[in-house]
């Protein structure tokens, strides 16, 4: 019988920790996927943020190294300055890029790091209980915003991808989305893209996700999925904000 499909060998053989609908395990494949496809699985390192995503290092079969909460670009740095020929990524939630790392995340993409970002936004602190994040959309409701935020109070929700896109050193920026078949593949040829540039020595490259998180939402996850196609994606528009490859065309 022919293989229609199995695990990347990209991904370890043991059961992920997330919630049912979370589509981190959708994202880990994609770049498990990728890194096995570039054939480059031996020579990359990953870092792991603190989130949801925490134990990241037990699912990438990869060299994995944790940072600290928000740090991870910068520990990428590090690892990609000391090790130039290593293929090196980050994975962070939006309250790990976008809150306590806003700072790490924008620097790393104005030096032009060489690194690769892997950012998941589910527009909510997703493993400490449901509070309102960076990214929660105005009238949404977080255990720290009931009635949901107020714009007046808490501001409205930060957008990464055009806020990265407009520093020199980010050589890619896109923003995707796994909540059908044709967005998957998107995102996967999105993230390819992000560690083929990496692998010319283009710059730093980041893609965004946007996630679900059917258990702080208080949604299934199949709802989950239509909630954010009619929320999110109208506050977080899908698509590229930087490519130096057809600014050189």
């Amino acid at each position: 019988m022919a293989i229609v499909y199995q695990r990347s060998k990209g991904l370890t053989d043991v059961e992920t920790h997330y919630c049912p609908g979370c589509t981190h395990g959708i994202i880990h494949r994609l770049v498990a996927e990728t890194l096995e496809e570039l054939d480059i699985l031996g020579k990359t390192i990953g870092v792991a943020p603190v989130g949801c995503s925490v134990f990241a290092y037990d699912y990438f079969n990869c060299d994995m190294q944790e940072a600290a909460h928000g740090r991870a670009p910068a520990v990428a740095t590090g690892i990609k300055r000391v090790l130039p020929d290593k293929v090196v990524f980050t994975y962070q939630g939006d309250g790990d890029l976008a809150a306590i790392g806003t700072g790490e995340i924008t620097h790393a993409a104005m030096r032009g790091e060489n690194i690769t970002t892997i950012f998941v936004n589910n527009a909510i602190y997703g493993m400490t209980g449901g509070q309102m994040a960076p990214t929660t959309l105005v009238g949404q409701r977080a255990t720290t915003a009931p009635l949901g935020r107020e714009k007046s109070h808490a501001g409205s929700p930060i957008r990464i991808a055009e806020l990265l896109a407009t520093l020199d050193g980010a050589a890619y920026i896109e923003r995707v989305t796994v909540t059908s078949p044709a967005n998957v593949m998107r995102a996967k040829r999105a993230i390819r893209k992000a560690f083929e540039l990496q692998l010319e020595g283009r710059g730093f490259t980041m893609i965004e996700v946007l996630s679900t998180c059917p258990t702080n939402w208080g949604l299934t996850p199949v709802k989950a999925l239509e909630w954010l196609n009619e929320n999110m994606i109208p506050v977080f528009p899908l698509g590229v904000y930087k490519d130096i490859t057809k600014e050189e065309a």
